[in-house]
Order: structure tokens, then sequence, then C-alpha cells
């Protein structure tokens, strides 16, 4: 069985749909902070299996224990955490507490009940401010805010336990921009609050939820002038943890894999694809460069490809359709 920390959030659903359709039992945990449960309702829906789901903290010692005596637990893909980049710089230490606090306990517990096979939710952040793209896993690391920071600890502290026990066997994903959702319309992003990444932002423009898009700056040395990212759909990125899970139960040590479709995409070229493929209008307004904002940042896959067999299937026109599906289908979220 596999044991999904932040199962009901926006990747891990998508994950989890996933990991059933590929012949895996899986368990969600999720304390719901920045997820609803209703996703549990459409994971169920979609695969027709009863999924366990587990309302537990990981900062509950106890209640995480107790996961562990009610389940056989193989294996672990690990999404639980705080990721909201601006807040991590306003409340560092709720963001190093959860996630790094939440994190040592699952692997306490792990190592305990003799579950060493883990999937960790990375994430391209680790890379700092670079340079040089496509960016390779070999690269060096460096972070700009205490999210990424936490990000970037927990691969280091994973890799120690490694070197001191090498029965364990942990995949560090770090994954670009994931964008889109299920195909079916029934699960996708919800955030809560304002949303701060692109995407979302574009979707309350085409809703009438805000008047216009702020594009922060048009003068980058890129092919139209706006940032360029590496944006994945969601389910190429779910596609992903599977072969992740699938490599930790084949291989010992600390294995890390970027996850992109190595191909940078600019804002405008988010906004015009958008626009083209769902008939709709996305007013924008071009303000200055945001201070710390990289030109272009996007991956290269290849190690993913190589030792996984995994490679980004889906393109832009796909994580925009998608998206504005699931928008259209549920216009208030899962709060309907």
């Amino acid at each position: 069985m596999i044991l999904v920390t932040g199962g009901a959030g926006y990747i891990g659903s998508h994950t989890s749909v996933e990991l059933i359709k590929n012949g895996y039992d899986i368990v969600i945990l999720d304390n719901l902070c920045n997820s609803k449960y209703e996703s549990i309702n459409r994971i169920i829906e979609l695969t027709g299996k009863e999924v366990p789901f587990e309302k537990v903290d990981l900062l509950d010692y106890d209640g995480v224990k107790a996961v562990f005596d009610k389940y056989d637990i193989d294996a672990v893909i690990h999404f639980a955490g705080l990721k909201a980049v601006g807040e991590s710089v306003e409340k560092p230490m709720l963001y190093y507490n959860n996630n790094i606090t939440g994190t040592l306990n699952l692997l306490r517990i792990m190592n305990d009940y003799g579950c060493k096979k883990i999937v960790f939710s990375s994430s391209a952040t680790v890379y700092g401010i670079t340079k040089v793209v496509p960016v390779t896993e070999d690269m060096p690391t460096g972070t700009t805010n205490p999210y990424g920071s936490t990000k970037l600890m927990l691969e280091n502290i994973m890799r120690d336990i490694s070197v001191s026990d090498s029965d364990w066997s942990i995949v560090l994903l770090r994954y670009f921009n994931p964008i889109g959702a299920h195909e079916s319309g029934r699960i996708g992003e919800d955030p809560n609050g304002i949303p701060n990444n692109l995407m979302p932002r574009i979707c309350n423009v085409a809703t009438g939820k805000m008047e216009k898009l702020t594009v922060w700056g048009d003068d980058y040395d890129t092919h139209d002038g706006t940032g360029v990212r590496d944006y994945i759909h969601v389910l190429d990125l779910a596609d992903g943890h599977v072969a992740a899970v699938r490599k930790t139960f084949s291989t010992n040590g600390v294995m890390t894999y970027n996850l992109g479709t190595g191909i940078g995409y600019s804002v405008y070229d988010l906004i015009k694809t958008f626009e083209r493929v769902n008939d709709t209008s996305v007013p924008y307004v071009v303000c200055p460069r945001r201070a710390g904002d990289i030109g272009a940042l996007y991956a290269d896959c290849t190690r993913a490809e190589e030792e996984m067999g995994w490679k980004a299937k889906r393109g832009l026109e796909d994580m925009c359709r998608d998206t504005y599906r699931f928008l259209i289908n549920n216009p208030n979220g899962y709060s309907e």
C-alpha cells in the first residue's frame, strides 16, 4: 500500500487517481489546511475505488504513528507541506516548523516501521537564481525564500539518512510549473485565497473575477520579452510520481529527477494559447519587472527519461484547455 501525504491537494489528488489506475492500493493522509475533502469524493468517483482517508497533521506524531499501525504501508509519496513563497517570507517560522518538523516525524515513523521507500515532492526553487538553461540535476543549488529552503533542507536530510542506512530508497522530484487538470473536469486546482501563480490568475481574468492580468516585465532577453518558464501538465506530473514510486521498489539510494517538459513557454505564449483554445479573452497590463524574477527557467529532463522511462506527453494546448474545463465545470471550485 502507498501512503500519499497531501493526497487531497492539487498534485496529490491527480497522482492518487493515476496510482489507482496503475493497480496500487493507496491511503491518503491530509490535514485539509489547503485542500478540501470533496477532492477525495472525486477521486473515488473517477476510479470507482474506495479510498481510505485519514485527516491527520504530520505535526501530530502519535496521529501519524496510528496511521502506520492501521495500514501496511510499503512506500510513501510525500506532498504534504505549506507551499506559498510569499507567505513563507512573511512567516518563516511557520514554514520551517511545518515542513521540516512534519517531514522529520514522517521519516522517523517510517524508519521505525521498516518502511524505507519515499518519493519526495521537491521543487525547481532549489536551483535559486540560475542564469543557465536548461537546468540539469547536477547544477548548484541555492534558495531565495524560506519555502525553497525547506525543500532543499529536506533533500539534504534525506541524503544524510540514505548515507547512514543503505536500505533507504529515496526519489527526489524537482518539478517546475504544474498547470492543467484532469481531462474529466472533475479534479483540478482550487487554490485558497488570492492566487500568486500565473495560470490561476489568467483564469480569474477569463472568468471576470479580476479585471486585468498583470504581466511583470516585457524586456527580458527571451523570444518575446516576457518571462519564460517550464509548464507541465499535472497529469504528466502524476505519471512521473507513479514512475518514481516504481523506481523505489527496484533501486536503493537517492535519485534526483527534474520533471518538466524541457520547453520554455513565455507569459505571452500562455496567454495567447489560453485565449485561442478556449475562445476567450485575457486582458493584461504590463508593469515593470519584480525584484528577483529571472528571465528564463526550464528543465533538462533527460535523466528522468533514461532512468525512469518517463517523459511529458501533453502540450501547452492541453494544459490550457483542461484548466479551463475544470474552471467552467466548477466555478466555485470544490465549495459547491
